[in-house]
């Protein structure tokens, strides 16, 4: 296996949908999990995490997303419906990646958006 790829949300409001991503970021082989601005009390979702992915992913929380930091080289891809965004099918992942979500009944901020090197969709 080459490279790696983290994954993260902003600004997420549901303790369950916070506990789903762990969990589905640890069961596809993430090499770390982080939120930006979480709305939720993570330290709750950590105490019923029953498959224990905390303890297997590594997890980073950043109250901004200035203060968001990525390892040296790592791409931030956006996942948003955008005009400009690429059809996820067809996007060549970057080698070393890190990809955020937005919130539930919401986008990425326009500050997230800028900061992002690529942003896909998923087609529906």
């Amino acid at each position: 296996m080459r490279g790696y790829f983290g994954i993260g949300v902003e600004e997420i409001s549901k303790e369950g949908n916070l506990g789903n991503l762990v969990r589905s970021a640890h069961a596809f082989g993430a090499e770390f999990f982080f939120t930006i601005a979480p709305i939720v009390d993570v330290q709750e979702v950590r105490a019923t995490d029953t498959s224990g992915a905390f303890d297997h992913v590594p997890y980073y929380q950043y109250d901004s997303v200035k203060a968001l930091t990525l390892p040296a080289g790592c791409q931030l891809v956006g996942v948003e419906f955008i005009e400009d965004s690429i059809e996820l099918p067809s996007f060549k992942h970057p080698t070393r990646a890190a990809y955020v979500l937005g919130p539930e009944m919401g986008s990425l901020t326009p500050e997230m958006q800028a900061r992002c090197d690529h942003i896909v969709h998923i087609p529906m």
